[in-house]
């Protein structure tokens, strides 16, 4: 058996002097309040989280290890499926995701998987644990299991009880017994993307989909894109303005996959994150009853911005995951590759180099942790620094490990082109990164227009 002692005896050290035989030369206390052994950095952040966090961490990277690893390549490049057709491999993913419970554990029991004890951790700082651990998999796979989630967001966000018990109760009784039964949300229109998100554009914009008023409910006509799981999801959550207002009256209408008026005319075929479908669905007088609103007429814009608040924290653990993998790859890179009859890792510009992407990666991920962990009541500014600073930076990590890894990087098997395409979306969906950084400056904007009227308040930063 390999121990420590043995490859410190006979690997040449990467840094002249042996920090680990030296730090033995210090006085029983100096031992103690120092640490300067081998660490793993994902047990050292896994061991800082609460116990129950650090064992939803652990779970969820043994169900992403189990049933997402195997498929990678085969998700990623499946032959582009009919609209409303799922894998047989995604079909597997998601029942054995619904049994684990990973699928409903956003909501406490008896309406969801979490317990009530979980819930002393807010919803964001546990699906901002449970996305990167899935997402440092595999993004497109984590995708359909997470796009879901926003689905139902209007829903618990709406504070209805009734709606949760009519809506939510159900799905996860499915998901147990092994029926996926997911939920979509559709606020992208074909002329409105993050002008649906912005308050300026929403105001310039005119609504693409709307809802009529009939007796005894509501008629839905237009066109939603890019909605991811849109095409497989049992309900779809849709965003439409009133027939002859603008986004101002956008309402939230509960439609189910079996409306004759709903359907999915195509899927596209994408960049990155190909294992999630995104699709364009069509609506031709679909009929909505009343007690299918969420929330209220005119209360979608409202209900639609504290959604994209909350959900902007997985977005950012998205990227996280994501960084985390290139980083993984760059590393194994450095220590299996040979330059100059040397590993790679020996040359001290490739330690620099890592050195950067990983001290990025914590950090973004501190970020996350940090801005997730109080957002029982998610806060827009903390959601969209932790968004764009998160996906901007990923990106950049990722672009390090190609430019570390050369051609080899390029190379499908390696993994990396992979990250590089997911990576992308997510600084487009939840708003592009510079709507996020406008929703910032958007949370001061009654301090900053005080300020500017003259009020002696003291903006701080």
């Amino acid at each position: 058996m390999t121990t420590l002692d043995h490859i410190e005896g006979h690997v040449p050290l990467l840094h002249g002097l042996n920090p680990l035989q030296r730090i033995k030369e210090l006085n029983t206390l100096g031992r103690a309040l120092t640490h300067y052994g081998p660490a793993d950095l994902w047990e050292m952040d896994t061991a800082s989280l609460p116990a129950a966090l650090g064992h939803l961490r652990r779970r969820v990277r043994q169900f992403a290890q189990a049933h997402m690893a195997p498929n990678v390549r085969l998700q990623d490049e499946a032959e582009h499926a009919r609209p409303g057709t799922l894998h047989p491999v995604a079909r597997q993913l998601l029942i054995k995701a619904g049994r684990a419970g990973f699928m409903s554990n956003a909501v406490p029991a008896p309406l969801g998987a979490a317990s009530l004890w979980d819930m002393r951790f807010s919803p964001a700082y546990r699906m901002a644990i449970q996305v990167e651990e899935m997402s440092a998999v595999c993004a497109g796979q984590m995708l359909l299991l997470s796009a879901h989630h926003l689905g139902l967001a209007p829903v618990l966000l709406s504070g209805d009880l009734k709606a949760m018990w009519r809506f939510i109760r159900p799905m996860h009784h499915d998901f147990m017994q092994g029926r996926p039964h997911l939920f979509a949300y559709a606020i992208t229109e074909p002329t409105a993307g993050s002008d649906a998100e912005d308050g300026h554009g929403a105001h310039t914009n005119r609504p693409r989909v709307v809802a009529k008023a009939v007796p005894g409910g509501y008629r839905i006509n237009g066109q939603k894109c890019y909605i991811s799981g849109g095409d497989v999801a049992r309900k779809v959550a849709v965003f439409a303005a009133l027939e002859g207002e603008g986004f101002e009256s956008w309402t939230c209408f509960m439609l189910d996959a079996g409306n004759p008026g709903m359907s999915a005319r195509r899927t596209e075929l994408k960049m990155g994150m190909r294992a999630s479908s995104a699709a364009e669905l069509t609506f031709e007088d679909a009929f909505v009853p009343e007690a299918d609103v969420i929330g209220g007429l005119r209360k979608g814009w409202a209900l639609n911005r504290a959604t994209l608040n909350a959900s902007r924290y997985p977005v950012a653990a998205m990227a996280v995951g994501i960084a985390r993998r290139a980083c993984e790859l760059a590393l194994n890179h450095a220590l299996d590759t040979r330059l100059g009859g040397r590993p790679l890792i020996s040359y001290q510009e490739v330690q620099l180099q890592l050195a950067q992407m990983v001290a990025e990666t914590r950090t973004i991920r501190s970020l996350l942790w940090q801005q997730a962990r109080g957002s029982q009541q998610a806060r827009q500014s903390g959601a969209c620094i932790s968004k764009f600073m998160a996906t901007d930076r990923a990106q950049a990590i990722c672009e390090m490990g190609m430019a570390l890894m050369a051609e080899h990087g390029t190379r499908t098997a390696t993994g990396l082109e992979k990250l590089l395409r997911d990576i992308r979306l997510t600084r487009i969906f939840e708003g592009t990164n510079q709507i996020n950084r406008l929703g910032l400056i958007e949370d001061m904007q009654a301090q900053l227009l005080a300020r500017m009227a003259g009020e002696p308040i003291n903006i701080s930063v």
